[in-house]
């Protein structure tokens, strides 16, 4: 089987940039493996996460995700990638008027086989496992940032996706909400074999990498 993610040369420049915002970068990721991007602010770790993600059109260079080659590929077999992608972000994005289960079930809307009571049903699973069973009908309003964050965490995760993208999860959250937060990642990670690409500055998760790759002006090194 081909490696989950293989990225060859990649190269990125903003429209407006004078300079790469991603130089030549060459990145392989295993199946099961978490690998954590560091680097100082600018280094090019989020413009590559968004890369990998299909949320940008690539440039140059070569990028294959869960067996989708990504140079050239268009608009709809990037949104067909997408589905299969578990993002989290360090803001929530959750719906205010909707409520915990509501939230994690849109996640699963995209299914047209699944009816609404599986979702929510699903959903519910889910943010039992987030351990967040009793907070299924509250709001995001009225829930801690902790408890929004495991709730994003139960969303990104709620339609098994074979890859999961994070970009600074647990920037925002206290020590045990962070923990929680890694915890339940690693734990896909190692039971389903479903590799994980995080971004972080949060030195209190790296002993959760399998490998920790540093940026630095938009090149590995």
């Amino acid at each position: 089987m081909p490696p989950p993610i293989t990225l060859s040369g990649v190269s990125y420049t903003y429209e407006k940039g004078d300079r790469p915002v991603l130089r030549e970068v060459d990145l392989t990721i295993a199946e099961g493996e978490i690998v954590l991007l560091t680097g100082p602010s600018g280094s090019g770790k989020t413009t590559l996460l968004t890369l990998v993600g299909a949320l940008r059109a690539m440039q140059s260079g070569a990028c294959t995700v869960l067996g989708q080659q990504l140079m050239g590929a268009t608009e709809s077999q990037r949104v067909a990638l997408r589905r299969r992608i578990g993002f989290i972000f360090q803001q929530h994005n959750l719906l205010g008027f909707l409520t915990a289960r509501q939230n994690v079930a849109m996640a699963l809307e995209l299914d047209p086989a699944s009816s609404e009571a599986t979702r929510l049903a699903r959903a519910g699973e889910m943010l039992e496992a987030v351990g967040l069973a009793d907070k299924t009908e509250s709001l995001p309003g009225q829930l801690s940032g902790g408890q929004r964050q495991r709730v994003a965490v139960a969303r990104a995760l709620a339609a098994r996706p074979g890859l999961v993208l994070a970009d600074e999860p647990t920037a925002a959250l206290d020590r045990q909400s962070g923990q929680d937060v890694v915890r339940l990642l690693t734990d896909l990670a190692r039971q389903r074999g479903v590799p994980i690409l995080l971004v972080t500055h949060d030195p209190r998760i790296l002993d959760i990498a399998d490998r920790i790759v540093a940026m630095e002006d938009g090149k590995v090194i």
